[in-house]
């Protein structure tokens, strides 16, 4: 599934996470767990503090266990999604990307191994760049971050407050 917004920020990443979960909870209704593989960017890396406090806000609205597992530095070639975003780019390839409506039919008629992508549009909004949280406020979002003892930037675990309730 593709998301697009105006503009990449850490709000547009949780709000494109929260819209993509609103539009797919009832296929994956009994997932409890939701891992989400990062490439270390200036928006969602592990140490952006408006990030990691929107993913601990989507894991309490969601009820989801999120886990941020990030890929080291100059291997995000490994994520699929970055061969995903290669299929896109060939296939507007010297073309004029002059409006949001156009980007959005190309994104839609694009295959990726031999499938094509859901593709939902953010409202449009303003996104302000640099929003970031002083120590002390980020301190009680950094509290409910579970950092690995091995690998503390590239592997959290954000448990929600209240849980998904298990389906029967």
């Amino acid at each position: 599934m593709l998301i697009f917004g105006l503009r990449e920020t850490s709000d547009s990443w949780g709000d494109s996470l929260q819209l993509w979960w609103e539009h797919s909870r009832a296929k994956f209704a009994h997932i409890r767990r939701l891992v989400i593989y990062l490439d270390n960017g200036p928006n969602n890396n592990g140490s952006r503090t408006q990030f990691l406090k929107r993913m601990v806000q989507l894991a309490d609205w969601s009820g989801l266990e999120i886990r941020l597992v990030y890929y080291p530095p100059y291997h995000s070639k490994y994520n699929p999604v970055e061969r995903c975003w290669s299929a896109l780019e060939r296939k507007w390839n010297g073309l004029l990307l002059n409006s949001a409506s156009f980007v959005l039919r190309c994104a839609r008629r694009m295959t990726w191994s031999g499938q094509s992508p859901e593709v939902l549009e953010l409202e449009d909004r303003d996104y302000p760049n640099g929003v970031k949280l002083t120590r002390k406020q980020m301190k009680p979002w950094e509290a409910r971050l579970e950092r690995s003892p091995a690998l503390p930037k590239y592997d959290i675990t954000i448990k929600p407050l209240k849980p998904v309730a298990a389906v029967h």
